[in-house]
């Protein structure tokens, strides 16, 4: 592909993100399949376009004065070193495959992106994210804000878990040596290993016997501050694709029962899938809306051991890997989801024992999808205490627990994970 079609192609992309729903990862897979000519080369160019203007859109379109495909690639192309405008402006010539001549418009554009930046720009223009997240963010982060939203702009490391199950942290390493795959331990997770850099393991043997997952090490670390023990009764309610079930079941050692469920029971087909692989035996899954999974939801009425809780979020702890989904985001939404997790929070309190404990998670840094939450169903249930995050932290880590108060929040900026939120609330 010359350097026009390129430019064309990645507008294209950018349109069909715009106009749905669906993960632009899948997205942009679909579009090279169906364009087998496309080289490697002209594949991750393109990649590496879309998802650079998705991670700085807000900037590119307030720099442009347009938020539409054209008006983000030229700013994308000018943001560049050694940037000249005639030369990008020569690349929408109408020939076959580029895109079509800068309109007056445009041009106008690429002038004002030539100049200088100015200096009195907003907050939420260099930090890339709506502009109605602007107070809730700030409560969130305070003076931090703006470290914490660069670290949003990167790329998300590829993480590792290694399933006791099938394998030891020093055999998946010594195999990882000897092929040449440099990897460096988790500093939080025991279960962690990270990749050196990029790269696929779908068709390595360890992947496909079930020695390790792919597996963010903040989500490896809700998962063991479950604390679940091996002979429990453990609930996994909002289940999706099983990542945390499957932890789940390596860390009772196959011994006790996980019950996996979710509302949509497309979302848990991967797990069905993933559970010979990984080697777990105590797992049942169920669709939440199955009769058999509301039988076994009402024999566990005060008698499970942990429930864990990886609610419906915003994600926008997870802005790093879904740049696109930051931009989709409404304030609507986002109310509705701190609905829905007081909903589910209130379903999952008869379920538990005395002495029992929900494990409320999000991968979302925003305060009311958290601790707004904690506080008020503790206010309606007051037979729930706060556990101390520290106190569960230090009955199965050895590492010392990144968390002062009572919950743990990891980001990208202080711990090299998604931003996750993570609180024990335990029966009396």
């Amino acid at each position: 592909m010359i350097p026009g079609a390129r430019v064309q192609a990645t507008i294209e992309l950018l349109d069909e993100i715009a106009g749905t729903r669906t993960p632009a990862d899948h997205l942009v897979g679909n579009y090279f399949r169906s364009r087998r000519y496309a080289g490697s080369k002209d594949r991750r160019s393109v990649s590496e376009m879309v998802y650079g203007i998705l991670r700085r859109r807000g900037e590119y379109a307030w720099r442009s004065g347009g938020d539409d495909s054209r008006h983000l690639i030229l700013a994308h192309l000018m943001a560049e070193d050694d940037a000249e405008a005639e030369a990008i402006a020569n690349l929408f010539n109408g020939e076959k495959f580029c895109p079509s001549p800068l309109d007056d418009d445009e041009q106008a554009a690429l002038t004002k992106l030539a100049q200088p930046e100015p200096d009195d720009i907003p907050p939420w223009v260099t930090g890339n994210y709506p502009e109605w997240l602007q107070a809730s963010l700030e409560r969130r982060f305070g003076p931090d804000l703006g470290v914490e939203m660069a670290a949003m702009l990167g790329r998300a490391e590829v993480d590792l878990r290694v399933n006791d199950l099938q394998s030891t942290m020093a055999k998946v390493m010594r195999v990882l040596e000897r092929d040449e795959i440099p990897v460096t331990p988790g500093v939080l997770a025991p279960t962690a290993l990270r990749l050196d850099s990029r790269r696929s393991l779908s068709n390595h043997p360890l992947y496909q016997h079930g020695a390790v997952e792919i597996q963010d090490e903040g989500s490896q670390l809700v998962s063991l501050l479950c604390a679940a023990q091996a002979g429990q009764m453990v609930i996994d309610y909002c289940a999706g694709a099983g990542g945390k079930s499957l932890a789940l079941a390596a860390k009772m050692a196959n011994k006790g029962q996980v019950f996996a469920f979710d509302k949509n029971p497309r979302r848990l087909r991967p797990l069905r899938e993933r559970l010979q692989r990984a080697g777990a035996r105590n797992i049942q899954v169920h669709a939440l809306a199955d009769p058999a999974a509301k039988t076994v939801l009402k024999e566990q009425l005060g008698k499970t051991d942990r429930v864990l809780l990886d609610v419906p979020c915003s994600g926008s702890g997870a802005w790093r890997r879904n740049p696109e989904s930051k931009w989709r985001l409404s304030q609507e939404e986002v109310a509705g989801y701190c609905i829905t997790q007081g909903e589910i929070l209130r379903q999952a309190a008869p379920l538990i024992k005395p002495g029992g404990r929900i494990i409320y998670a999000t991968c979302s840094v925003l305060v009311e999808e958290n601790e707004d939450q904690i506080e008020s169903f503790l206010g309606d249930h007051p037979e729930f205490d706060v556990v101390p995050i520290a106190e569960v932290w230090d009955s199965v880590m050895e590492t010392p627990c990144p968390a002062t108060d009572n919950y743990l929040r990891l980001t990208p900026a202080q711990h090299s994970t998604d931003g996750f939120f993570v609180a024990v609330l335990q029966r009396r």
